[in-house]
């Protein structure tokens, strides 16, 4: 009954103040309910919101501290000097570079999924992309109506009943969980194992600048930015949203 008790205190602390500007002096009197909610299932939502599986979260703050001062003394400022120096469609071209090969651990995880149609749809994504579009630079494949389904490894462990595990902050990377960590071990081993069109060019080679190129561009298209939500509750925020996006991709 946590809710009521706190609209009743709000309630009493408003009255006996001198009107609002719209003639209000005590709004939280005309605030209605819709009879046809269930008050159980409201309280048991907020619970289930308040629950949370973080016993590392003492580790998990001070790596969110960093990666929020490294975001804004390093990250985003070598972003905007991306922006600066790159022509918008060198960043478009580089993002759909790294976005097809993205597709490649999609269409592992579509075949472990069991998951025919995506499989073939990724398939020709792949094909297209890397011929039509110049070894992925370009993006036809949507234009002719095949649109990337992204798929992981963590998703995969989900989808065949693996628990998530504990929440977890990763330097750099940001919000995770044990399963999807581990899933992203191998997501990364398989394009590092598979035959792509980075390491036939050549680009693998030059390790530092592939990676922070990688690194830059990711970056560049998240729109995330620490200090956004304008709330001292943002570790939480953040760390609820993660959770409940990951588990209604698993549930798709």
């Amino acid at each position: 009954m946590l809710p009521t008790l706190l609209l009743a205190a709000s309630a009493g602390a408003l009255a006996g103040q001198p009107a609002d500007a719209d003639g209000f002096t005590q709004p939280l009197e005309r605030l209605k309910f819709n009879p046809r909610l269930d008050q159980r299932e409201f309280e048991r939502a907020t619970l289930v919101a308040l629950v949370n599986n973080d016993p590392w979260e003492e580790w998990n703050r001070r790596v969110y501290h960093f990666n929020q001062r490294f975001d804004e003394w390093v990250y985003l400022p070598a972003v905007n000097g991306y922006r600066l120096v790159t022509p918008h469609f060198v960043r478009s071209g580089v993002s759909h570079f790294f976005a097809n090969l993205g597709e490649i651990p999609s269409l592992a995880n579509h075949l472990l999924q069991l998951q025919g149609n995506d499989a073939m749809t990724t398939t020709a994504r792949l094909l297209f992309n890397t011929t039509l579009g110049v070894g992925g630079l370009w993006d036809p494949a949507t234009r002719m109506g095949l649109e990337r389904r992204s798929e992981d490894f963590g998703q995969t462990l989900g989808y065949w009943g693996a628990e998530e595990g504990p929440y977890l902050v990763l330097p750099l990377l940001g919000p995770s969980n044990l399963r999807d960590t581990g899933g992203l071990l191998f997501d990364t081993a398989v394009v590092g194992g598979a035959a792509n069109p980075a390491a036939e060019a050549g680009l693998t080679e030059q390790a530092g600048a592939y990676y922070g190129l990688m690194a830059i561009d990711r970056r560049h298209i998240n729109e995330f930015r620490y200090g956004q939500l304008n709330s001292p509750f943002e570790y939480e925020k953040v760390r609820y949203v993660y959770t409940e996006a990951r588990r209604l991709q698993i549930r798709e």
